[in-house]
């Protein structure tokens, strides 16, 4: 895991699942786990390590993160819902979007291609998020027996009850511009157009105080950072309590691990 002027990031992990570059004001995570940027626990770990090395970084005021190729990311790596790892893989996904929603830096979801299930909570949860009008948002989860426990907490909030039932129970998968017409998104743009507009919005930011958007976000998210807390809390202990149990749920993830159609048993 590379980091700007030279420095090293060290990694306890021999796969190297993200790249970070600190230049000036800006940080940049890259999802680099090809085809698809699955994220798995080694990336998780990656992740969390970068969030805390940046946040020690008084010189950065915002943090960029975007997919290598030609996704942001397909979500969690299904192989780690299995009753043995599950419990383990939640812990370190949410203790990443609990660093994320924590963080001083304003922080900025780069989208293209595939934006799915973990990889859409990872997105959402940042300030801002810019999106190619050809990306594909969904969180297919209950497709699999399951639910996206940091959507349940947050989604509605973001896009409005209904919309957030919708997309939760349905697993419907929606394109870019639609992200960014239901508030999923800050904008959508043409392809190939993303960078240009996120830089846009950088040089925006670094032009102000950066203790003043530090205040001001803390100020912002006073409210809602309380409800998302108890919510995801709730969600986690439902998710182990509740659903890993059933027999619904061993059956959905080992029917994808399988390549086959689930045969629910409604239990």
């Amino acid at each position: 895991m590379t980091l700007g002027a030279g420095m090293v990031m060290p990694s306890t992990s021999a796969a190297q699942r993200i790249s970070v570059d600190m230049r000036g004001a800006v940080a940049r995570i890259v999802l680099s786990n090809p085809p698809v940027n699955v994220i798995d626990i080694p990336m998780m770990e990656e992740i969390l390590r970068a969030l805390v090395e940046i946040e020690s970084r008084a010189e950065i005021c915002a943090i960029v993160i975007n997919g290598d190729g030609e996704a942001f990311s397909a979500g969690v790596d299904v192989a780690t819902h299995t009753p043995d790892k599950v419990e383990d893989m939640l812990r370190k996904f949410h203790a990443v979007i609990r660093s994320l929603v924590a963080t001083r830096k304003v922080t900025i979801a780069a989208v293209r291609g595939h934006c799915l299930g973990g990889g859409a909570e990872l997105a959402m949860m940042c300030d801002m998020v810019f999106t190619e009008e050809s990306a594909r948002w969904g969180f297919p989860e209950i497709r699999l027996g399951c639910y996206p426990p940091v959507a349940c907490a947050a989604l509605a909030a973001i896009v409005g009850q209904k919309r957030a039932s919708e997309l939760i129970l349905t697993a419907r998968t929606i394109m870019g511009k639609e992200a960014a017409e239901i508030g999923l998104a800050t904008g959508a743009v043409a392809d190939n157009t993303l960078s240009p507009v996120v830089d846009g919005c950088l040089k925006s930011l670094q032009e102000l105080s950066p203790t003043a958007l530090r205040i001001a976000k803390k100020a912002l998210y006073a409210w809602d950072s309380i409800h998302f807390d108890k919510g995801l809390a709730r969600a986690e202990k439902i998710y182990f309590e509740e659903l890993m149990p059933t027999v619904d749920a061993g059956e959905g993830i080992r029917a994808f691990m399988e390549k086959r159609a689930p045969k629910w048993a409604g239990k």
